[in-house]
Parts: structure tokens; sequence; C-alpha cells
């Protein structure tokens, strides 16, 4: 049970580092205004990112429904109970999928233009909302769990929000915004460089390559401030055998002590990311950063995940009620859930086979304005 516990943990945690880094579609279109000048950058820019949008939204979903198959409580507590924040992220996502296929419909009401700055909400907006969901894994939030309620017939509710904004206060926390914000910063750096490998066009390629300091800087500010902050903080330290939680001075920190292998990943992923950026950044003819920028982002993210559930510790902190927090353990589905879905996810590999498969034909050959003007189905 404890294996499968820590395997399904691990299988959320890489879904979430995948969606971080598939929000270089987010970051992209928030940068549109900023690196077009003209309707034929407008076009390369939404038609580059409108072929992997469905890949953003569907690992979204997915890394929802892993959670509600393998953790249901934290399902219905942050889903349920923070509903309003995770409304607003999903609506940002319909106002994408809304522009995509309808700006360039003849006899729209609204306009091309004002679809495009849908598209730029929901590539501000997204990252930071999702940024600071992420956070309170770190910083928690306030609910309240009674399982014993489940005997209640009238009102079987295990948990609830402990105040009136569902959700909305974990915006109220400055370091869930650093974080968002550094989600932001991080998802426009890997828009840039996606695009960059993805448009065969000089003069966008040269602005997109000054953007990336532009937004590099902030980016290393936000994420290292609440980086080491998290590192020094106080953390949720559960004993496994009694379940009882407490407060552990330097949590964190003892974690990635403690699971060396986990400091690694995050050490390799960092690396990474400023292999990408800075060779990007000084070499005018590199176009190939997203690669290493993007695996490093799905390793920091792991490892940051990793680092948030696994060596006994509570993965969502309640500043309600401390007994209330959430662990791999006491929030778990049963055994044979677990184990019967243990099976099934076996054919994971497959799927992101096909996946990069998929990718590779898409993006066989850099995309060009010529290429929109022949292609009958544009964005």
């Amino acid at each position: 049970m404890i294996f499968l516990q820590h395997y399904w943990w691990f299988l959320v945690s890489l879904l979430g580092a995948l969606l971080v880094f598939l929000m270089f579609v987010q970051g992209a279109n928030s940068v549109i205004f900023r690196l077009g000048t003209n309707e034929k950058d407008y076009k390369l820019i939404i038609n580059s990112t409108g072929r992997k949008w469905e890949l953003t939204f569907t690992t979204l979903v997915t890394f929802g429904g892993a959670f509600f198959a393998s953790f249901p409580l934290f399902y219905s507590t942050s889903f349920g109970g923070a509903y309003w924040l995770w409304m607003i992220i999903l609506f940002t996502f319909v106002l994408q999928a809304v522009s995509y296929e309808f700006q360039s419909k003849l006899g729209n009401l609204l306009g091309q233009t004002t679809y495009r700055r849908f598209l730029v909400v929901n590539g501000v907006f997204a990252p930071i909302l999702l940024g600071g969901a992420v956070a309170t894994f770190f910083n928690g939030s306030n609910f309240i769990v009674q399982k014993a309620n489940i005997t209640d017939l009238g009102a079987p509710v295990i948990s609830a929000w402990a105040n009136g904004s569902n959700g909305l206060d974990a915006l109220l926390d400055p370091w869930n915004l650093i974080l968002g914000f550094a989600v932001l910063f991080l998802a426009r750096i890997l828009g840039i460089l996606y695009l960059m490998n993805n448009i065969a066009d000089e003069n966008l390629r040269t602005r997109a390559s000054a953007q990336v300091l532009g937004n590099a800087v902030p980016f290393l500010v936000l994420f290292l401030a609440f980086f080491i902050r998290t590192l020094l903080k106080d953390g949720f330290a559960v004993n496994p055998d009694t379940g009882f939680i407490s407060v552990e001075p330097l949590k964190y920190f003892h974690n990635l002590t403690d699971m060396w292998y986990v400091a690694l990943i995050i050490l390799i992923g960092v690396a990474g990311v400023l292999h990408g950026i800075v060779r990007t950044i000084i070499s005018k003819t590199y176009i190939r950063g997203i690669w290493p920028a993007g695996i490093g982002t799905v390793l920091v993210v792991l490892g940051l995940l990793l680092c948030a559930g696994w060596n006994n510790t509570a993965y969502y902190p309640s500043n309600a009620d401390l007994q209330s927090s959430l662990t791999i353990f006491n929030s778990c589905s049963s055994e044979f859930t677990l184990r019967t879905m243990a099976y099934v996810s076996l054919l994971i590999p497959f799927v992101l086979a096909y996946i990069v498969y998929a990718w590779r034909s898409i993006d066989r050959k850099p995309l060009t304005a010529d290429e929109l003007d022949e292609n009958n189905h544009t964005y």
C-alpha cells in the first residue's frame, strides 16, 4: 500500500510538471501583441500555439482526473471547496478554446482582435492562478476535514472551506502570488523559446530573442525567493504510524537532504532551464532552447512536488485545523483502486510515445507565412 501511495503521488507530480511545461502555449499567447507588429506576425504566433493548445487542456483535465482517482479527498477538498479559484482557471481555458475556434470565423460578433485579447487573458491569468494553487501545497489552505460526517445522512460532507472565499483567499498570501508570477514569467520564456524554434521568420525570432532576458530576470528573482523561503520555513510532518501531523522547522530542507535523488532532479532541472535561457541570449543563431529549458522545467516541478508529498510530509496543509491536513496516507483511494489503476498506468509510456510522434509530425518543419496562405485550416 505504501508503495502504491508513493507511486501515484509520483504520477500526479509528473502530470503537474508536464502541465507547467505545456503552459508555454499560455506564455506565448500572453506576448502576442509584444512580439507581433503586424497581421502576419499575429497569425504566425496564434497558429503556432494553436497546434498545441489542446495538449495543455488535456493535461490539465488528466491531472485533475488522476487526483480524483488516486487522492479523492484532495479532489473533494480543493476542487470542491476552493471552487471559485478553479472555476476562474477553467473559465480562462474556455476563453482560450473559444478564441482559437471563432476568431477567424466570418461574421463573429466580437471581432478578431477581441478574441486575441481573450488569448492574452488566458495567457496571463492561467499561469498566475495555477502557480498560486500549487503554492498552497507548501503554504496551506483554509479548510476543515471531518470524516465522521460521512455517517450524517442529512449532510454527508467530509470537507468544507473554513471561510466564505472558497479558495480566493489563496490570492491574499503574497508567497502564493510570488510563485504564480514566477510561473507566468517561466511560461513566457518557454513560449518565446518555442516560437523561436517553431516559426521560420528572422524578424520575429530576433524580437523574441530580445524578450527572453526581460522575462528571465523577474522569473529568477521570484522563483529563487520562493524556493529559498520554502527551504527555510516550517513544514508539516506526519507520523506514518499514528497519522498525527506536526509543524517541523526546515521540513522541506530536510526533505531534500533526506531524499538526495530529488535534490539531484531539481539541480539537473535548474541547469537545463539556465542552459536554454543563457544560450539563447548569447547566441543569435541558437533556436532550440525550448528543449533543455522545457525538460529542465519538468524536472524542477517534479522535484518540488515530490518534496511536498514524500518523506512523511503533508502535501496539502490546513491553516484552519492542522490535523485536517492531507497526506498521501489519509487522502488516498483504497488499495484495490490504486493497484488496479497502477496496471492501467502501464499504458502511459505508449501514450507519451504517441504524443511525441504526433508532435514531431506536426513540427516536422518550421511554420512560415507561405504555409498559412496555402493551408485552408488556420486560426
